[in-house]
């Protein structure tokens, strides 16, 4: 069993940064792959950004270059630092955890809500 906590959303104008955190915990030992992903109402569920073992990081074109994604393995934690935020960033905001590499452990936390205005 796995327990993931987010936290960090909040609203911002266009051009902001927030940085969001999310602490995962459980029965389960280390993770492999470490990520986020966002639901915006009305849309499909995107994923935003995956970190790997080896710090090797992928990016959705969408945030690419605005986006970072980090980890502290000694916390089991995964951050995203978000700048050059843009209305069409809005959404929830979950992570996700997985032994990775292409394989998600279906465990979700309650999600962050960010919200970017113009």
């Amino acid at each position: 069993q796995v327990q993931l906590v987010e936290s960090g959303g909040g609203s911002v104008q266009a051009g902001g940064s927030l940085r969001l955190s999310c602490a995962a915990s459980g029965s389960i030992g280390s993770f492999s792959v470490m990520g986020w992903y966002r639901q915006a109402p009305g849309k499909q569920r995107e994923s935003v950004a995956a970190i790997y073992s080896a710090d090797r990081t992928n990016y959705a074109d969408s945030v690419k270059g605005r986006f970072t994604i980090s980890r502290d393995n000694a916390k089991s934690t995964v951050f995203l630092q978000m700048n050059s935020l843009k209305p069409e960033d809005t959404a929830v905001y979950y992570c996700r955890v997985g032994p990775g590499p292409t394989v998600w452990y279906d465990y979700r936390g309650q999600g962050t809500q960010v919200t970017v205005s113009s």
